[in-house]
């Protein structure tokens, strides 16, 4: 696989060594046990693939070289470039404007931007539409663009079912980025619309049923179905596909619902199914895929709790969130500056969509196992820093370099 060039300051010595010495022994990733780092009275239980992905690694090492090799020239990024606090941070200290938020609200008007300008793509990719903006002011937006190669591959895929007369079902969150983009993309193709979870789901198919009056699709998918479409023909083939970073057990429950969706209202079976429903396979990228398994193979184990360290905005960690709080005790933290103290950590609630403070959420016992992972756009860095400041509050542990020796 290709070397980036990663600036230093994301990188960790600690973290960069127990990932070298795991790929070492498993080349082949088959193996999603977490890594043991015993210090005696604190064990770190830390998950098999975690942090920075391919397209991470792509997007960060293409917005730095673009920063360097533009010294007189305004910069500016259409959104976040990733879902990480430290890396945009970084980005605006150097001078890059964002051009929108995550949601897609307008910080900077295109009126203001010139075609000497430099535009970053981010690595969510970017709608059709604000790709001929940028064309239309004299900025090409393909020179500087950090589009995921797996997300480019969902719009393949949907692409590819698209000019077979199958309609696009994307599972996503509506206002991603990245779903954003795929549906703009797909909707070229074939009619489109997006499902955000298995309820949504389960309403889109009385509308393949006949059991919901039409009309009142949409109303309740606005703004998730691309124009023009047609609840009597285009959903009488379809196909789904989904937004790389969406939890994979449930992107299958949906096309397995839809797929018996279509088996029972047409009466087929076996591949007669293909008539009225595109087997397009998981369209999950491979890091979301090892990220999601690493941990599963870490709540196999035991542990008092688990710390997951990423953007609050982030669709891949907040998914490795769900899976871990369904076990024990955990909390979503963006750095180690999180972590007031041994008895408070300010952590965020997905539920609440806010931080709150946790008090005594260290237990008191003689051993303390602590599972760490973080999601894909996390920097090795931010997790060093968690597992040093977890590790400060435990008197007369081993030293470090020592135990990650002895893996």
């Amino acid at each position: 696989m290709k070397s980036f060039q990663i600036p230093e300051l994301y990188k960790s010595s600690i973290i960069g060594g127990i990932k070298e010495k795991r790929r070492q022994k498993d080349k082949l990733k088959k193996d999603f046990t977490p890594t043991l780092l015993d210090f005696g009275a604190v064990r770190f239980l830390i998950s098999r693939h975690f942090g920075f992905c391919y397209g991470v690694e792509n997007a960060v090492e293409i917005a730095y070289k673009t920063i360097d090799e533009n010294p007189n020239k305004r910069i500016f990024l259409l959104s976040e470039m990733i879902h990480n606090p430290d890396v945009n941070a970084d980005l605006l200290s150097r001078g890059v404007q964002f051009i929108m938020n995550t949601s897609g609200d307008q910080l900077i008007e295109w009126e203001s931007l010139t075609s000497d300008d430099v535009v970053i793509v981010p690595a969510f990719g970017t709608t059709l539409e604000i790709q001929q903006k940028l064309s239309d002011i004299g900025i090409n937006a393909y020179q500087y663009d950090t589009t995921c190669p797996f997300v480019e591959k969902v719009w393949n895929r949907a692409s590819a079912i698209g000019q077979k007369d199958y309609t696009i079902v994307v599972h996503g969150k509506p206002s991603h980025e990245e779903t954003r983009a795929t549906f703009s993309h797909a909707k070229q193709n074939a009619p489109t619309v997006v499902v955000k979870d298995m309820k949504q789901t389960v309403e889109l198919a009385k509308y393949i049923t006949g059991e919901k009056p039409q009309a009142d699709f949409y109303t309740e998918f606005k703004g998730q179905y691309s124009e023009n479409f047609d609840i009597e023909k285009d959903l009488r083939r379809i196909g789904v596909v989904n937004q790389t970073t969406m939890l994979a057990s449930d992107t299958q429950a949906i096309a397995d619902y839809l797929k018996n969706v279509m088996r029972e209202k047409y009466h087929v079976d076996g591949l007669d199914i293909t008539s009225y429903f595109a087997d397009t396979r998981d369209t999950l990228c491979y890091a979301t895929n090892d990220n999601q398994s690493a941990t599963y193979g870490l709540l196999e184990k035991e542990a008092d709790l688990v710390i997951v360290a990423g953007g609050y905005n982030s669709s891949n960690t907040s998914h490795l969130v769900e899976l871990c709080e369904q076990k024990l005790p955990t909390y979503f933290i963006s750095s180690a500056d999180k972590i007031l103290s041994e008895n408070l950590i300010s952590h965020f609630d997905l539920h609440t969509k806010n931080e709150k403070v946790t008090e005594s959420f260290l237990p008191h016992k003689d051993i303390t196992t602590i599972m760490l992972t973080c999601g894909a756009s996390c920097p090795d860095a931010v997790v060093e820093a968690i597992l040093l400041r977890l590790l400060s509050f435990f008197p007369n542990t081993k030293n470090v370099d020592e135990v990650v020796t002895q893996l």
